[in-house]
């Protein structure tokens, strides 16, 4: 099985990312899990075409009913969920759902799991797709903005802390132009700096903005366009074996700054 995290600053597209690449992956002939470590719960929308109810609603009924989902092309849907804001510990949602998922052996008939999770959040929970060493390669979804690779960084610290006891590795960063800055030279250089490669570049695109308000991934109901096109090549990338996989050496604070200031002007 091919496990793949996936992290990066809240409202970064990670959710845009996962649901796209994941139906890029089913559609060529592989079986295809989501499991969403995201409060929002919104990881898995446009592959199912609505909400579904999730582990931690589940686990606060006594655990009943069902917690995983077939969505398009035979998809396995699981959403973590989270208690309402200012109510508890988002964490708990994705230590529920990891244990659930193991309690009733969900994904044993699948080649490919990908994780969504949230990472600018400093808690424990979200480290745990981490810390239980659940997936192989780790991927980093950012813009060229400067918070969203200061967000990615510090991700790049976490993954750090794991991966020097274990096998789970930085294997690229993702870059997302939805930004008033496009400018993928700073991404590069950033992820040479860190050790690793960009994996794949997502363009902005109408199809996807268009698919999602119809609650349907790029890939389904685009297959021809651009976008369609660059997720197709980030499944291809993630499943060939070629990732640059690493250890990150995080950069210091002010070396990111330099970065930011010293490559790209493009805005």
């Amino acid at each position: 099985m091919k496990k793949i995290c996936i992290y990066g600053k809240g409202g970064i597209g990670k959710s845009t990312v996962v649901a796209n690449t994941a139906v890029a992956m089913s559609m060529k002939g592989l079986k295809v899990a989501v499991v969403g470590c995201d409060p929002k719960a919104d990881s898995t929308r446009c592959i199912m075409g609505k909400r579904i109810p999730t582990v931690l609603d589940c686990v606060l009924l006594g655990n009943k009913g069902e917690v995983a989902f077939k969505g398009f092309n035979d998809i396995l849907c699981i959403e973590s969920g989270g208690p309402q804001p200012g109510t508890g510990c988002a964490g708990r949602g994705i230590a529920s759902a990891l244990k659930e998922i193991r309690d009733r052996d969900l994904l044993s008939d699948r080649d490919a799991v990908i994780y969504d999770v949230l990472g600018d959040v400093v808690c424990g929970g979200f480290s745990t797709p981490l810390r239980e060493e659940i997936a192989d390669d780790v991927y980093l979804v950012t813009t060229a903005d400067f918070m969203a690779m200061y967000a990615a960084n510090n991700i790049c610290k976490g993954i750090r802390h794991y991966a020097v006891t274990s096998g789970i590795r930085l294997a690229g960063i993702i870059y997302n132009s939805r930004s008033m800055r496009n400018d993928i030279s700073l991404v590069e250089a950033f992820a040479g700096r860190v050790g690793t490669a960009v994996a794949g570049k997502i363009p902005m695109s109408s199809d996807i903005s268009k698919a999602e308000i119809k609650r349907k991934t790029a890939v389904e109901l685009f297959p021809d366009g651009d976008a369609a096109s660059s997720f197709n090549a980030l499944a291809d990338y993630m499943l060939s074996g070629k990732a640059v996989r690493c250890i990150p050496e995080p950069v210091s604070d002010e070396l990111l700054e330099e970065l930011c200031l010293q490559n790209g002007t493009e805005f």
